[in-house]
Formats: C-alpha cells, structure tokens, sequence
C-alpha cells in the first residue's frame, strides 16, 4: 500500500482563513486544499443553496428541448421516457415520468432489457414506440452516441430529445435536441452533472414555463443525489447542491421506493455513503438480475405498502446478486491461476455462462485481489460483452479506444466501460489489451494508493473538530471524506482481532499520553503483530462515530498501519 500525502496548504492563507472561521488550523487547512480560502467560498461550501445553481437554458439545445416538449404536451401527443438500467438511468426515468405525469396522462416508461437489448437506445425499444405509437422519445442516461439508430427513429416519424452526460463522438444524433452539457458546443458552465442531473436541468427549465421555481422541485433530488452517489461523479459545484438537497429530502421525507428499500437500516440520518452502499445497490440489482422495470416502479410508487412489495422483490434479486458475484469471482480468481496469468499486467477473463448482471461487480472485485485494468467477458447473444474497470490514475477508456480494431462497441468513462467483441475477436483484443497497458501503466500505479490529507495529533481529534468534520459531507469524488496520518501512537494493551476468520483489527491507542481512543481496522487483522511489540507505530485512518448500547463515541477507522 502506497502512502501519499497530499501537498500542504498555503500557511499564511490556512491561518488567515482559520482566524476568518474561527476554527482550528487542521480544518483551515482541509478547506484550503479544496480551493475554499475565503469565508464566502466557505458559506457556500457548509450551506450550499438552490438559488446557486446555473439557469437551464444556458445548456444547448434547452430551448428547442422545452419546446418540443411543450407542443407535446399542449397537443396531447404519447410521450416515452427511455433510460438506461442502472441507478443513474432508472432514476432519470423515475424523475421525469413523475414530473410529467403532473402535466399529462400520455407518458409511458422504457428500460431496455440488459440480457436482450444491451446498453442504451435500441432498435428494438424504437420499435416497441412506434407499435404503440409514441411521438416523442426522451432519452436519459443514454443516447449521445446512438446515430444511426435516432436516424433510423426519425425516418419512422418518431422524434429524440437526449439527455446525456457521456462523452459525445465527432457527430451528433440527429435529435430534435441533444444536451450534454459535455458537447464541445456547449456553454453549460459545469460539465460533471450525471444523467438524473442533466434530467432534472430539464425539468428545472420546463418547470420555469409553468412558474414553477427550484423549490417547487425538491421532491425530485433524492432521485438525483442517489445518482451523483451511485455514478461517482464528482462532488463539487451543482452536483454537491443538488446532492446537498437530496440527502436532506432522503432523510426528512423520502418517496415511498426509499421509505421501503431504507425501513430496516437502524440510523438516524442517512449519508450520501449510506445511499452508495445500501440503497443504490438494491436499485441496480432489478436490472441486473431481473429487469430495470423493478427500479422504475418503485421509484414512482405514490403507495408505501405498494412500494414495500416491490422493495421485497428487489431484496430477492439483491440477495441473489450477491451469492453470484460471489461465486463468479471465485471461478474469475481460479481461472488467472490455471491460465498462468497472475503476474500479467491485466486481468481479461471469460466464461460463456457468467451472468452479464453482474460482471462489472466481478470486476471491481478482482481488482481487490489483482490490483490492475481489469474487464470480465461473458457471452451476450452473438457477441461477447465486457465490463471494464480501471485503477486510480489509469484511463481504461483510453486504452479501448487503441483497441478499438477488435471491438464492435464501447463506451463509458476513466474508470469503467463496457464493450461488445466477435468471439473470434477475444484472444487478439486480449493481447493488444494486455500490450497495450503493459507499455503505458507507470508502475506506480499497479500498487493500490492511500491518499492522505494531512498530518494530525490524536489530541486534535475531539468532538467540536469531528462535528464540523461532518459538515464537509456530502462527499464524493474531489470532495472525499479527509483521511489523517499520525506517528508515533502505542497499543494500550487491548488490541485483539476480531470477526470472521480474525480478519479485523481491535485495538485502542494513544499518543503521548493523550486520551485513548477506540480505532478498528477492517481486513487489518494480519497487521496484530506489528501492534503487540509496544513499538510505536504510524496509522493512515478517518474519523467516524461508533454507537454502543446507546453510547456514541469518537472512533478511527483503520485503513492502514507502518512501523
């Protein structure tokens, strides 16, 4: 595990802005770090506001967007809302059937299905519109890159509006409006919104039409900050508002879908982790194992005791998410092995059987075990198809795209992609991949990374200083929960290890006779060793609450320990 610590902020700015607070250095220099050097940078940093963000119409194409949605809407025409089956896709549908609903009883929902139809817009979805005769398709999530089959929609009479974050390619769809606020032709002064946030950007402008202001429109940010979390885009500007807001709506008065999927987590207030790892996975889970259908319709449901059946299903599915995912790995793990390929530069592996639901989850997984790009093959239809997922510094979609001789189709971002290939294609296409990594990755970065933001004493770290801790969620890419480095703290005697197979670290320590302090460390449990020796020794950790039997206590999560 590498250690890295982060530069250190400016002293005479870190100091002056510490006295311009009143708070203590170490959280000046947290602020610093993240370019907030000012109080009013600093306000709208802890108090992010609605009225911050940008005007809609300053992303292209917004304009022709309402239009035609307005005309639409005036002349009664069959609206479909279409989005992608992951988290980010499924809420953008759920955020604007529901807001359309309120202006139209024409407005029908469209998931493609990931076994038969793959990523994105489809033939066979554009076929499905026209039977039942659709007017007009709004696409989100997805969309951007599909050319030929908008063309193909437009020849048939049936209009595209796309609402998009990917990265365009060097043409257009032939849409009636394409926003992405990442077209090369557009203004739009924040580039990072996901899919659910370029959505309610659309709904923010319709809603002006209406004399509906952003307030009017809260309801709706649970849904878009449970996509910021679930897409890792980064939070900062109007993602952090829009997220800021979400997380407040999910934990003061959530839809009946996260009233149901949320009933059983014993917490008081939510965070945006909380809807990473607990909400965000249940919603992928419809599409990944059934259909995303199931994600839609708990997400619309105005019912709690509907929304609670729909919840169980979507439990069910989860739960056997997680029994695949595990046993797939086992078999990815065992494969590199027979194949002789622990010590490549890559991870490609393939079986024909592996469910497409859940390779990406695979991948990730192995990247745990085999720290570098990583894509996991199984057979889709007449291809084979892949999810790819990269490591910190490393661009795996660029890597692709020098590839790209072997590949029918890719898409994605830095850190994971998908992609479709001939079977006849897969061995060459893994050589070059392998080839390709090989002379580009420094070594530097097949080594998993710990970066740190600063140094701190273990007597700094008391309740007023983890409260305004606190205050820097949410946090996210480019806004990451801060993580310290302390030397020369001792084991007072009571570290054990505890959990499954002893895989985790117990202990409580203290340093320079300061007050102990209850620190676990998760799959830290071989590190015991290093702890018993009364050596002292160095810790890289963040701060977090542990609640007892009603007690709650200041406690440091382990993330790695050095003599």
């Amino acid at each position: 595990m590498r250690w890295t610590l982060k530069p250190s902020s400016d002293d005479n700015t870190t100091k002056d802005l510490a006295r311009a607070l009143a708070v203590e250095y170490p959280i000046a220099a947290l602020l610093v770090q993240r370019g907030i050097t000012t109080f009013e940078q600093a306000k709208t940093f802890f108090r992010p506001q609605l009225k911050d963000l940008h005007d809609p119409f300053l992303m292209k194409d917004m304009d022709k967007a309402v239009e035609r949605i307005q005309n639409a809407l005036v002349n009664n025409e069959r609206i479909l809302v279409y989005g992608d089956y992951d988290v980010d896709g499924t809420t953008s549908v759920a955020l604007m059937a529901t807001y359309l609903e309120t202006k139209s009883t024409q407005i029908s929902t469209y998931i493609p299905d990931r076994f038969e139809e793959g990523y994105g817009i489809s033939y066979v979805g554009i076929d499905y519109a026209i039977d039942n005769n659709f007017d007009l398709i709004i696409a989100l999530d997805c969309g951007v890159k599909a050319i030929d089959k908008v063309q193909y929609a437009k020849e048939k009479g049936l209009d595209f509006i796309i609402c998009d974050h990917h990265l365009p390619g060097k043409n257009l769809p032939s849409a009636v409006a394409v926003l992405d606020p990442k077209r090369s032709d557009c203004c739009y002064p924040f580039k990072e919104l996901c899919g659910c946030g370029v959505g309610f950007k659309l709904i923010q402008a319709l809603g002006q039409n209406y004399g509906e202001t952003t307030e009017d429109l809260i309801s709706y940010l649970d849904l878009v900050a449970t996509a910021i979390g679930a897409d890792i885009v980064p939070i900062v500007g109007e993602n952090r508002i829009l997220a800021y807001h979400g997380i407040q709506r999910i934990n003061s008065n959530p839809r009946p879908g996260f009233q149901a999927l949320i009933q059983n987590i014993k917490k008081d207030t939510l965070t945006i982790s909380d809807v990473v790892f607990v909400i965000a996975p249940r919603i992928n889970a419809a599409g990944r194992m059934k259909h995303g259908n199931y994600a839609v319709a708990l997400l619309k449901e105005h019912n709690i005791q509907q929304a609670e059946i729909v919840a169980k299903e979507i439990e069910d599915f989860n739960s056997t998410r997680r029994i695949l995912d595990q046993e797939i790995t086992k078999e990815a793990l065992l494969q590199i092995e027979e194949l002789e390929e622990v010590e490549c530069s890559t991870t490609v592996v393939y079986h024909p059987t592996w469910n497409k639901g859940v390779i990406g989850i695979v991948a990730s997984r192995l990247i745990e075990t085999y720290y570098r790009p990583t894509l996991v093959f199984t057979k889709s239809g007449d291809f084979l198809a892949a999810s790819a997922r990269s490591v910190r510094g490393f661009d795996v979609y660029k890597v692709l795209q020098k590839c790209s001789q072997y590949i029918e189709q890719f898409g994605g971002h830095k850190y994971a992609a998908g992609l479709t290939l001939k079977e006849e294609n897969y061995e060459a296409f893994k050589r070059a991949f392998e080839k390709e990594v090989s002379q580009t990755i420094p070594p530097h970065l097949t080594t998993p990374e710990i970066l740190i933001d600063s140094k701190l004493n273990l007597s700094d770290i008391t309740q007023k200083f983890y409260r305004i801790l606190k205050q820097f969620a949410p946090f996210g890419p480019q806004n990451m929960s801060p993580v310290f480095m302390t030397s020369e703290v001792f084991d007072t005697g009571y570290g054990k290890c505890v959990g499954q197979d002893n895989k985790h670290l117990k202990v409580t320590l203290s340093q320079n006779n300061s007050s102990k302090i209850n620190c676990i460390g998760f799959g830290l449990g071989d590190q015991l060793e290093i702890i018993k020796n009364k050596n002292p020794f160095k810790i890289v950790y963040s701060i977090d609450e542990n609640e007892w039997n009603g007690h709650i206590s200041l406690q440091l999560k382990l993330k790695d320990i050095k003599l």
